[in-house]
């Protein structure tokens, strides 16, 4: 785990669960509100680490609906946010992948569903929702002060699976595109798995992987 960010804002990482998931607390330093990205899975280590922070955490929110993004989410009393097209996966273990696992997870219902360009603000950290699918058709990423929170659509080096149900090869190059390589190259990139990265470093991990599609430069 580790803490880090400007004089205004903070931020935490878990890699918590059996595929060590980048679970993410982000914080207003001065209100001491702050969101939850991505709790995977139960851990009491996380949980105490977050309380002894002393940050309110206002909301949960899930850059997608696998299992291993979602199941965690329980164990914060707040709201659920996440995209409507992957709002039935926290209560489908067919479509949260849970089912195929053995360990079958049904969660609660999305406190409310969120959509792209939307604000979420907790004190005065503002996270700007993009839809970026290709991994699930609801899949987003989170952009603020601190940086990118990729989800499962972009990683150090690598880009998030399509070849489970719901994913679109074309669909997640576009988000990246699109949504992603506009940014400039200093952004920091927080993904869902793996370490850190730069909007820099992606672009170059993308112009020699996917030379085919030059306008992703």
């Amino acid at each position: 785990m580790n803490s880090e960010g400007n004089n205004n804002f903070g931020m935490m990482r878990f890699p918590i669960g059996p595929l060590e998931t980048n679970c993410y607390l982000v914080y207003d330093t001065s209100a001491m509100e702050g969101a939850i990205i991505d709790p995977g899975w139960h851990d009491e280590d996380m949980l105490k680490a977050v309380a002894d922070t002393g940050v309110e955490v206002k909301y949960v929110i899930n850059t997608h609906g696998h299992a291993d993004h979602i199941a965690g989410n329980g164990d914060f009393a707040v709201p659920v946010l996440i995209h409507r097209l992957d709002e039935e996966c926290l209560t489908d273990p067919v479509k949260n992948l849970s089912y195929f696992s053995g360990i079958s997870f049904t969660g609660s219902e999305a406190g409310r569903t969120i959509e792209d360009g939307e604000m979420i603000r907790v004190g005065d950290l503002e996270l700007e929702v993009l839809h970026t699918p290709g991994h699930t058709p609801g899949g987003i990423s989170l952009k603020c002060a601190l940086g990118v929170f990729s989800g499962d659509t972009l990683f150090f080096e690598g880009i998030g699976r399509t070849d489970l149900a719901g994913g679109d090869l074309a669909a997640i190059l576009e988000s990246i595109e699109k949504k992603l390589m506009c940014l400039p190259d200093h952004i920091a990139v927080f993904p869902g798995h793996g370490r850190e990265t730069t909007i820099g470093e992606a672009r170059t991990f993308l112009r020699r992987e996917f030379s085919y599609r030059m306008d992703l430069i």
